[in-house]
């Protein structure tokens, strides 16, 4: 299941040259570099990525088009950081990101852009049953598992190719019972730009029953990376419904209208609006971190999810997916305990979340969609991140 997506674009691309990484020592602790290129877009060093982690090569990769560019690494399928032109024309980072990789494995908060698998979000008390057999998986969020267990995907070393300068394409095998998970799977995820869209396609096969679902787990800040608060960006979400949570963040299994509570983002508000009611939902999560339920609003051939705008940079960002569900999360547990490749911290709430995804805790919910992959089916799903700028 080795298959490429490949997205051919006939424009004149200034800037960057896709990276690929040479062979480098055991562990780099090289702090992180920028220089110019002309367009106000750092460049990130090579050398603060080129390492080697569980035996594999680990490097810097760029994706771009004529309108916008990416950076990533394989250690973790991370997205680093993501420019976009802001209202002024100005080139503006809108991903958080630490700028060599001691910032990635030296973190309190290790999902920082992260490919997150094999299953995203919670899974209550770190079991379910699959085919009358309980499955346990290494809890690592209070009770809970969260994100895979406590060596997800954010933590392995993935295979890169780049069959052009707008693709990436990471491949990883996760070996069965990987964090208590049944089944050999076999990962695919290819991250491409076209024009001024981000498009990330998820594919896995399997040899035995699994669940699965893949997501990103890219923190954003639309004014740019260090420039504080997200409260006052405004948010639209295409979404009726969200699934309350228990004080473990853990699904109560009800879909609960949005109408009436903090929750409604029909029409647009700011993040910071309504975060600080008094509202038990918000109190669980210290703030948003929910999994909304998409209203199959159509867009692109998918699900339009969520509008989010800058109100300094007055970039856009539209969110559409093949998923049926969207978590939203407003940076609550952000304490200023890193430094980003702009030498900000990541502050309270200075960036954002939207994780295109199944529901947290399917294989426990059984009204939920499910998340089981089964041998002789393909796992393929894809979601788009398109910016553009207010009228």
């Amino acid at each position: 299941m080795r298959t490429t997506t490949r997205i051919f674009i006939i424009i004149l691309i200034a800037g960057l040259t896709a990276c690929k990484q040479k062979a480098g020592k055991e562990k780099t602790e090289t702090a992180p570099q920028t220089e110019q290129a002309g367009t106000d877009t750092p460049l990130l060093s090579e050398k603060a990525f080129d390492t080697i982690i569980d035996g594999k090569q680990v490097g810097l990769y760029w994706i771009e088009s004529s309108g916008i560019k990416a950076a990533f690494t394989n250690y973790g399928g991370r997205l680093i950081g993501l420019w976009v032109p802001d209202k002024d024309g100005k080139i503006t980072d809108v991903v958080w990101g630490p700028g060599s990789i001691s910032g990635y494995t030296d973190t309190t908060e290790p999902y920082f852009g992260a490919t997150i698998g094999r299953v995203g979000n919670r899974i209550a008390k770190g079991k379910f049953t699959l085919n009358g057999k309980t499955y346990s998986i290494p809890v690592n969020n209070g009770e809970n598992s969260l994100h895979g267990g406590k060596k997800g995907f954010q933590d392995v070393v993935w295979e890169a190719e780049q069959p052009d300068k707008q693709t990436l394409v990471l491949h990883y095998n996760s070996p069965d019972m990987e964090e208590g998970f049944p089944g050999n799977l076999d990962v695919q995820v290819t991250y491409s730009i076209a024009g001024n869209t981000l498009r990330m396609e998820y594919e896995a096969i399997t040899d035995k029953a699994t669940p699965v679902n893949l997501t990103n787990h890219a923190f954003f800040n639309l004014n740019g990376e260090g420039s504080g608060s997200i409260l006052e960006h405004k948010a639209r979400f295409y979404a009726d419904q969200f699934t309350p949570v228990d004080d473990g963040l853990i699904p109560t299994g009800e879909l609960r209208d949005v109408k009436g509570t903090p929750f409604d983002f029909t029409e647009p508000h700011t993040i910071g609006e309504r975060i600080e009611t008094d509202n038990e939902q918000l109190k669980y999560g210290k703030g948003y971190d929910h999994n909304f339920v998409l209203n199959n609003t159509p867009a692109e051939g998918m699900n339009h999810a969520a509008t989010v705008t800058g109100d300094r940079s007055g970039i856009v960002m539209d969110v559409y997916t093949e998923e049926p569900g969207m978590q939203f999360y407003s940076g609550n547990f952000m304490q200023g305990k890193n430094t980003f490749k702009s030498g900000a911290k990541d502050e309270f709430r200075t960036a954002f979340a939207l994780e295109t995804q199944h529901f947290p805790d399917a294989p426990n919910q059984p009204d939920f969609p499910s998340i089981i992959l089964n041998p002789g089916e393909t796992y393929h799903t894809v979601s788009l991140y398109r910016f553009s700028l207010t009228p």
